[in-house]
């Protein structure tokens, strides 16, 4: 199974994690399928998510499941977090 979930990189008391589409049975700081994006809890409010939303729609369309910080991320970049294939509105 493929799961979104943060890397951990930069230095002690520095945190810097890049969002990654890994298989379920990687450790934290493995193999990575894909990279998606970076987030940087230290930066300023508007520069710490770098996200690629088009690519992140793709593996949550395919059933990739996000874990609870990587919802709460999307979440604040209004994507909808939930895994399986998006229905269209019939508006």
């Amino acid at each position: 199974m493929v799961v979104l979930r943060l890397k951990r990189m930069g230095r002690r008391h520095r945190p810097f994690y890049r969002l990654n589409a890994m298989d379920k049975r990687s450790p934290r700081d493995g193999r990575v399928i894909e990279a998606l994006g970076w987030y940087d809890p230290v930066a300023p409010e508007d520069k710490q998510l770098n996200l690629n939303v088009e690519r992140i729609d793709y593996w949550l369309s395919v059933g990739a499941q996000p874990s609870e910080t990587v919802r709460s991320l999307l979440r604040r970049i209004d994507v909808d977090p939930t895994p399986g294939k998006k229905l269209a509105s019939a508006d």
